[in-house]
């Protein structure tokens, strides 16, 4: 089978590799569409650390059933269509006996610690699949992202009630925006790109504010009533937004991190006792998360639309990194298809 692999910095290649077969707790896959992630994009420009090359991409993935285990249940029939949630548990760690897997301490994503979905055939075990027949197939390719985005609505436990900066346009902000907005909060949405502010605003948000044309602190406290934020986001991972975060919240705010930065960060430490902050880590998405984007998802359809830049074809997959390099400004999600291949 063909495979796109990430064989150096700013190098791919497409490969013959063996193709897989599916154990007894496995299904086999074919791969229909599959999304480009920023990790992706740090991995092919030698800024992932967790990754070692050479490496097949991809953990955003939509596909179609060819063949099951023996040990797979009959629900996972020949020919069902699925969405894949990329990560691993272990079942062991202190994580997953809390009831929290997406953080498992020896957690290994596709197209990260091993190889992933940029390939016509992808084996994965049956309880990593969530079968779907009613999103189309690039639409399926979007629910993990944008599952990372609502994991950190979840985790800042955001309410109608709430005001919410999301600091970042990306996808993964993107979903917390839209997570926040699903929950009935204003979304205070900061980036610097000019050429997302429209499609931002039109998904919902109340405001765009690009911290290089304004005083960040000083429009977020004009908009807040002098307040500050009752929940920030950060999806970004620079230390500069890291900080940010902490000087737009309210007094008895919360701070969610679900970018992180590369660099190390130094805070006034004491605004977190003066504000007594909540500050939360983020990591990957539960299962009920992406149970929670499908329905949105399903119910506005347009959106998904929206989000999806372009759509290369698997004869011009290689150009693709390229293109999101650079297109980044005003690009949200590029996509690969594998359909027909």
């Amino acid at each position: 089978m063909q495979a796109l692999v990430i064989t150096n910095i700013g190098q791919t290649e497409i490969r013959e590799v063996e193709a897989p077969s599916p154990g007894r707790d496995e299904v086999l896959l074919s791969v229909q569409h599959v999304g480009l992630c920023g990790s992706d994009l740090n991995t092919y420009s030698g800024l992932n650390p967790l990754v070692q090359l050479p490496r097949i991409p991809g953990h955003e993935i939509g596909g179609e059933i060819l063949e099951r285990g023996a040990n797979v249940p009959e629900t996972f029939q020949v020919g069902a269509t699925a969405i894949v949630i990329p990560y691993t548990t272990c079942g062991e760690c202190s994580a997953c006996l809390a009831g929290r897997q997406n953080a498992c301490r020896y957690n290994r994503t596709l197209g990260v610690q091993q190889d992933g979905g940029m390939s016509n055939l992808l084996v994965v075990r049956h309880d990593r699949l969530i079968l779907n027949n009613t999103l189309t197939s690039p639409h399926r390719a979007l629910v993990e992202p944008l599952s990372v985005g609502f994991h950190a609505v979840a985790r800042g436990r955001v309410t109608a009630d709430d005001t919410v900066v999301v600091l970042g346009g990306g996808m993964i902000g993107v979903g917390a925006m839209l997570g926040a907005l699903a929950r009935g909060a204003r979304v205070l949405a900061v980036e610097v790109s000019e050429s997302k502010r429209q499609t931002l605003l039109d998904l919902g948000v109340s405001e765009v504010l690009n911290p290089t044309r304004c005083n960040l602190a000083d429009e977020v406290m004009r908009l807040t009533g002098d307040h500050g934020t009752n929940v920030v986001i950060e999806a970004v991972g620079l230390p500069e937004t890291f900080r940010s975060a902490i000087d737009l919240v309210c007094f008895a705010g919360r701070v969610v991190y679900v970018g992180y930065a590369k660099q190390d960060v130094s805070y006034n430490t004491s605004l977190f006792n003066l504000k007594e902050l909540d500050i939360m880590g983020s990591r990957n998405a539960t299962r009920a998360d992406f149970n929670e984007v499908i329905a949105f998802l399903e119910a506005n359809p347009t959106i998904g639309d929206r989000l999806i830049s372009r759509i290369f074809p698997w004869a011009e997959a290689q150009g693709s990194f390229e293109y999101w390099q650079d297109h980044r400004n005003e690009t949200f999600k590029v996509m690969i298809s594998l359909e027909g291949q």
